[in-house]
């Protein structure tokens, strides 16, 4: 829930009538109350029993303000050092510290079962609702079936509401306790109902699989995810800060690139503490999230569960750095000088040039995801840039056709 705070802007827009009849128009022409009827009518085809369906009746409401949130989101426009500095704050790191401590025997046991180590489960925990302190306040069923009516992701939510209707048949959840967040996510680490259905555990031996109340089932729920649905390699690294040199080809910093890190060594990277890297052959990426001229990282194959988690680089980079922290890592180091950032509405219009230099960015939204980051590495290349993925008054001003700004380039 924390996450949704700090990494998300949600505008509200003022309902209308448009928007209210939007679901009709992916569903036959149905109303919200036919739709609704064919959704239980699936759950049951699905297994749902007559009981949890009308248990769970009374809270299946068209909410409108709800949809408005979902189509109103979008990321808030902030570089990885502030949002980390905000949300991997020492504070939380000592928290996770101190809950690893006061749960102990569940960690130990997530870690014998899932191979996932206990920092990793406490930087979910802290980030996702501050170990539980803050969950969401909102009806689940409600959220869930609006967002199904709804068009822009109705499949999807469609399926999370019979999860929902599951977990009640389960015995897990009552109706009334499903109070989460406005998209419908669960309990102390802010699981969707298929991800609470297929991967919940119960921890604590009192047979219910309790994410909001029990913090045994809230560790061995989430080791359980992050190992089986995240494919976590047991006993292999996520992610450590480095140093880079100047030596390094910037166009081989990308996630979707592995070296040895012997050859990362033989580049100039090194700990940042100064310290050499292992002469071996484990692969990983160097993942700079704001450019070579800020934090760097080795990236190791572990580090895909936290961009499948939440595919936001500076979520993903921020929790594997919080984990890091918590296991006993040194603080980051921060960029020597500022590292500038282009405004939101220019970002959107880099997109835009990408576009119609016939890149494939996604959605033109200001946000520099894994598609727009290598299309700017791209454009960086074929300008002569150095090619680091980070999106450059430069690298704009070259797009635009118009003079280079008026600074010095950094090496």
């Amino acid at each position: 829930m924390i996450l949704r705070v700090f990494s998300l802007l949600i505008v509200l827009l003022l309902a209308s009538p448009a928007l209210a009849a939007s679901g009709a128009a992916c569903h036959g022409g149905q109303s919200f109350e036919q739709f609704l009827a064919s959704l239980k009518q699936q759950a049951a085809a699905d297994g749902v029993s007559p009981r949890a369906i009308a248990a769970a009746s009374p809270g299946m409401v068209y909410d409108q303000g709800i949809v408005n949130r979902d189509r109103g989101q979008r990321v808030f426009g902030q570089v990885f050092t502030e949002f980390s500095r905000r949300m991997a704050a020492d504070y939380r790191m000592q928290q996770g510290q101190a809950m690893i401590k006061t749960h102990a025997r569940a960690f130990a046991r997530a870690e014998q079962d899932y191979g996932v180590p206990p920092s990793v489960i406490a930087a979910f925990w802290g980030l996702e609702s501050d170990f539980g302190a803050n969950m969401g306040k909102l009806p689940t069923l409600r959220s869930l079936v609006s967002l199904a009516y709804d068009c822009r992701r109705s499949k999807m939510f469609e399926a999370e509401t019979i999860a929902a209707l599951k977990i009640i048949d389960r015995g897990d959840l009552a109706p009334a306790e499903m109070i989460g967040s406005w998209a419908g996510e669960l309990g102390q680490t802010q699981f969707l109902p298929t991800h609470y259905f297929n991967y919940a555990v119960d921890y604590d031996g009192d047979g219910r699989r309790d994410m909001l109340r029990s913090p045994a089932d809230v560790i061995g729920s989430t080791a359980n995810y992050i190992a089986n649905g995240l494919k976590w390699r047991r006993g292999e690294p996520w992610l450590q800060e480095v140093r880079v040199s100047g030596n390094v080809p910037w166009d081989q910093a990308d996630l979707t690139i592995r070296h040895p890190r012997s050859q990362w060594a033989q580049w100039g990277v090194a700990y940042a503490d100064g310290r050499p890297l292992p002469n071996d052959n484990m692969p990983a990426s160097l993942l700079l999230p704001m450019g070579r001229n800020g934090p760097a990282f080795l990236a190791y194959a572990n580090f895909a569960a936290y961009t499948e988690w939440n595919n936001s680089l500076i979520y993903s980079t921020t929790a594997g750095y919080l984990a890091t922290r918590i296991a006993g890592a040194a603080p980051m180091r921060r960029p020597a000088a500022p590292v500038a950032q282009l405004p939101f509405n220019e970002l959107r219009e880099l997109q835009q040039l990408l576009v119609r230099a016939g890149f494939n960015v996604g959605k033109v939204d200001g946000v520099m995801g894994q598609l727009s980051r290598s299309a700017v590495k791209a454009m960086q290349i074929k300008y002569g840039l150095p090619a680091d993925s980070w999106p450059t008054a430069e690298l704009l001003a070259r797009m635009r056709g118009g003079p280079r700004p008026n600074f010095t380039q950094q090496n």
